[in-house]
């Protein structure tokens, strides 16, 4: 079942590697040069969901860098070896439509290492020196499109690089604190938490596919209830924290005991340069770290590295090793290595993330949507660890829309 409504994806980070493969995804979909593999929204358990319709989707976004869509998607094709040639051809057209919906986005405390790739910016605007005078242009960009395309909705995507987190202690335990601190110019917030607030604000979804703090305080959440709309994230579970949710609970329910987990990752696109350095590094290695312990009970000893490696391309390799023990304190290891291209693994969930996010609006539903745990690295609202639990909580919901 589908319904017929216009929905916008607008994304933030619109030229990177996942939105573009995303936006190839769409077109692919639209054009019968794919099938549904790899899309979680296409299977046959969620078939009788009133989801949005490939044709419907209406794309837009910000973005800091001013290369156009097709170039990345031919560096995608060309360094990387992924997308056919004809499909490659078969998005050119539309991928110069989208480029004309790209508007600027906002540098504000994203790091020295994001602020060094911008070269898209807005126009001078001496009045535009606060958060919220940014929200507002960043409003206006969202509204205007919405209008233009008279859209039913629109949801925020962000698939943009990877900020620092700032220090814990400064996020906004509530709306009025956080919408307080917008007028100040020592705002902690970053990039990702003002578009999250000038989604939210408009009564939009916001969906936070990078482990960015975006919507993360509890001050956000309390905007999204207050506008009545929703928000899913963070940091999009494509390949080793996958593995990890699923291998984990084995050594749980087998009453094996794991000793240390270490995994090493290596991947040579952009998110891997800005990953380079070491604050922003930081905020990814937190989000892959916290899962086995909370899965197991107790705190094996951990290591996780990331290095950027140029001649990978989007293509990363995560290799890790489990030493676990066994019975009569036998000591035993398991490895596994993990092998894919970054944009082809991460669009088909940002898409499906799209079409579930939008149908939970449509119902009503508001705040955190700890239902589309499986989804993610640190997923918000206290939703189980284990991957098929995750799962079986997706499953749930869609049952409910059933009965």
């Amino acid at each position: 079942m589908a319904t017929t409504q216009r929905l916008g994806l607008w994304l933030i980070g619109a030229r990177g590697g996942v939105a573009v493969t995303a936006i190839a995804g769409i077109i692919a979909q639209r054009l019968g040069l794919a099938d549904g593999t790899a899309l979680v929204s296409e299977l046959p358990q969620f078939a009788h969901l009133p989801l949005v319709k490939w044709d419907d989707i209406v794309i837009g976004g910000h973005e800091i860098r001013s290369a156009p869509l097709a170039d990345e998607l031919e560096r995608l094709h060309r360094e990387s070896r992924v997308l056919s040639p004809q499909l490659v051809a078969a998005c050119r057209p539309e991928l110069e439509k989208i480029d004309a919906e790209i508007r600027p986005g906002t540098l504000w405390n994203v790091g020295p290492k994001i602020t060094e790739l911008a070269d898209f910016h807005p126009p001078r605007n001496p009045q535009e020196q606060l958060p919220r005078d940014m929200i507002k242009r960043l409003q206006a960009d969202l509204t205007d499109f919405q209008t233009r395309h008279k859209l039913d909705s629109v949801v925020v995507l962000n698939v943009a690089s990877t900020e620092p987190l700032p220090n814990p202690a400064l996020w906004p335990a509530t709306w009025a604190e956080a919408e307080a601190s917008l007028g100040r110019p020592e705002c902690p917030l970053p990039a990702s938490s003002l578009y999250a607030i000038a989604a939210l604000e408009l009564g939009l979804p916001f969906v936070n596919f990078t482990p960015s703090l975006g919507a993360l305080p509890a001050g956000i959440d309390e905007l999204a209830r207050l506008r009545n709309t929703c928000h899913a994230g963070r940091d999009g579970k494509t390949g080793e924290t996958l593995m990890k949710s699923v291998l984990a609970p084995m050594f749980a329910a087998r009453n094996l005991k794991v000793m240390s987990w270490v995994g090493h990752n290596i991947f040579g696109n952009l998110d891997g340069k800005v990953l380079d350095d070491p604050a922003n590094k930081q905020a990814k290695i937190q989000s892959k770290d916290r899962l086995i312990t909370e899965i197991l009970g107790y705190a094996p000893q951990t290591l996780i590295s990331i290095e950027h490696i140029e001649s990978l391309g989007d293509w990363k390799t995560a290799w890790d090793h489990i030493h676990f023990q066994g019975f009569l304190g036998t000591p035993m290891t398991l490895q596994f290595t993990w092998q894919g291209c970054d944009s082809i693994l991460a669009a088909p969930l940002a898409l499906d993330l799209v079409r579930f996010v939008s149908l939970a609006k449509n119902r009503g539903e508001t705040g955190a949507l700890p239902w589309l745990a499986s989804f993610f690295k640190s997923p918000q609202g206290d939703p189980p660890a284990k991957f098929a639990d995750q799962f079986r909580a997706l499953e749930s919901w869609a049952r409910t829309l059933s009965a």
